[in-house]
């Protein structure tokens, strides 16, 4: 056990987690804040580097247990400092975890013949990746790719608005287009017909018309600019989705999630046959 009650080099690297995504990265460690998030870690088996905890108050049941249940490095953090990491206005948590980054391997996203999965093209904003994880693990969904120069999915504030699903769901980040589409004709190559299904307010038929129980791979585009050229070049489909009133657009999340529902509502209709 270590304990940390100053602001030394040590709690300097934790800031960093929070703030600095090339450090981040380097580390291969981010910190996860709030019992949900923490549990779902530990339940899928993510690799906990080392738990922060109040050394000053009794520990609940559950963090008791938390402490108990892995075998990593403790570190004893003054409450002030520990809650400048958790970022929370007021109070300090009783736990904050620092845990290992998932390889970015496509791999990770199983596919087969109920396969749904969805692409976030150069995504600029950390909350909607959070939102988009969150319906992606509540619709079924088998994991998401973010694509391009954007927004980082291990930022705490997309970590955050996962609600713990980001632990349950694979989310694989790569540098462009080029990539998904050698993993898509690789993944054909083998007898997986995956379909690339864009969302365009100008697409051909309504989500709604469209056979989302086969194999289908959704993309989402950049919150201000839409699909990438290289991305509808891409797509085998483009659906929309109808809209009435004066507004001009869904924001990403809100338009990923309902072509989320949707395919979930075609494949349990068409289970129940």
């Amino acid at each position: 056990m270590q304990r940390i009650t100053t602001r030394n080099a040590r709690f300097q690297q934790f800031q960093t987690l929070l703030t600095n995504r090339t450090k981040r990265g380097r580390a291969r460690e981010f910190i996860v804040q709030g019992v949900r998030p923490i549990t779902m870690a530990v339940e899928h088996g993510w690799t906990i580097r080392s738990l922060l905890y109040d050394a000053s108050r009794p520990l609940s049941r559950w963090a008791e247990e938390l402490m108990r249940g892995i075998t990593t490095e403790r570190i004893a953090m003054a409450p002030d400092l520990l809650a400048e990491l958790s970022e929370k206005a007021e109070g300090a948590p009783e736990v904050l975890a620092v845990v290992e980054m998932e390889p970015d391997d496509l791999t990770r996203l199983r596919v087969d013949e109920d396969f749904l999965g969805l692409v976030f093209d150069r995504p600029t904003q950390p909350g909607n990746i959070g939102s988009i994880v969150r319906s992606a693990d509540a619709f079924g969904a088998h994991g998401l790719i973010v694509t391009g120069h954007a927004a980082d999915p291990y930022d705490p504030k997309a970590v955050r608005a996962t609600t713990g699903s980001f632990f349950a769901l694979p989310v694989v980040r790569t540098p462009s287009h080029r990539e998904v589409g050698e993993w898509l004709d690789a993944e054909r190559d083998r007898g997986r017909p995956v379909l690339v299904v864009g969302t365009d307010e100008d697409g051909e038929c309504d989500a709604s018309d469209f056979d989302l129980t086969q194999p289908v791979l959704l993309l989402i585009g950049n919150e201000t600019a839409g699909l990438s050229n290289a991305w509808r070049e891409r797509c085998d489909h483009v659906v929309s989705i109808p809209m009435t009133g004066s507004a001009s657009s869904l924001n990403a999340s809100n338009a990923a999630s309902i072509v989320l529902y949707e395919a979930r509502r075609q494949r349990l209709a068409k289970a129940r046959g």
